[in-house]
């Protein structure tokens, strides 16, 4: 089940974003019960360019959202996936220094879903929320998806991005024609499935377990989720390409490993029935 972008209130002043105004009491804190914990993880290869840029908004994220009320605590999970630089040395450093860090070392390169499913299972908040080292969006949209999440009551929040111009012709084609393949495979209405914003409650995975070690993951993560019942909001995001390194996402091996997994999974997914989820 999936809700198209939903529909924006006026801005408040108090809250520095355009969504819920009407939760938000004088002193700009929401009145209402917050999420006990947020988890972030990052899925890192070779990132050591990016880990301290990203785990600085992470924490600026976390504590605004704590100013908020709209969460109790937060940590950082940092899946280092057999880097060969020092991304793993860097982590570990951080995590030393700040018990909210939390670095995770795989001694084999597991490729992004394999780095995806171990950072979902070494969360340990209600809230968890997956994106790139390479902070593809705003961290500061990350109050407005936790208050679309309670105030529209769903299960998966899945940004898409407003403008792809920034990243190629070749990439924004390929984009194309996986998510148009996605939406007649599976009848999933996702925007802009591979993007790196997915904020989900950890209640999803009881029952939902993700099985891609490839980048096919992040629709299997959608697929799984909205055809057991679970719903999902999508809302546009301004898109912040890749400055540092290089991404390896539209590689052609990348490609047909989805591709492969996409043929391997389909009988699976197809047979999904839905639960009660209330």
């Amino acid at each position: 089940m999936t809700r198209d972008q939903a529909p924006i209130v006026p801005a408040d002043p108090r809250a520095g974003d355009p969504v819920g105004a009407k939760q938000l009491n004088d002193s700009g804190v929401s009145p209402v019960a917050p999420f006990a914990k947020l988890s972030i993880f990052y899925p890192m290869w070779n990132e050591e360019l990016y880990i301290e840029r990203a785990l600085a908004a992470g924490h600026r994220a976390g504590r605004r959202l704590i100013e908020r009320g709209d969460i109790a605590d937060y940590e950082l999970i940092v899946v280092n996936d057999a880097s060969t630089d020092r991304t793993g040395e860097i982590a570990d450093r951080l995590a030393a220094a700040d018990a909210r860090v939390v670095a995770v070392h795989h001694p084999q390169n597991r490729k992004l879903g394999g780095a995806i499913k171990t950072g979902f299972a070494a969360a340990t908040g209600d809230l968890i929320l997956y994106t790139d080292a390479d902070l593809p969006f705003d961290m500061a949209e990350l109050p407005r998806a936790v208050r679309l999440m309670r105030d529209y009551d769903v299960d998966l929040v899945s940004a898409y991005r407003l403008d792809r111009t920034g990243e190629g012709y070749l990439r924004t084609v390929y984009t194309f024609w996986y998510n148009l393949l996605i939406r007649t495979m599976f009848g999933v209405k996702a925007r802009d499935i591979n993007f790196a914003f997915k904020l989900c409650r950890a209640r999803l995975f009881d029952h939902v377990e993700l099985r891609s070690e490839g980048s096919f993951i992040d629709a299997e993560l959608v697929i799984r989720a909205t055809r057991l019942g679970f719903e999902m909001l999508q809302f546009g995001v301004d898109y912040f390409p890749r400055t540092r390194g290089e991404s390896t996402l539209s590689s052609p091996g990348v490609i047909l490993k989805i591709l492969r997994e996409m043929r391997e999974l389909r009988s699976d997914l197809d047979g999904i029935q839905p639960i009660r989820t209330d």
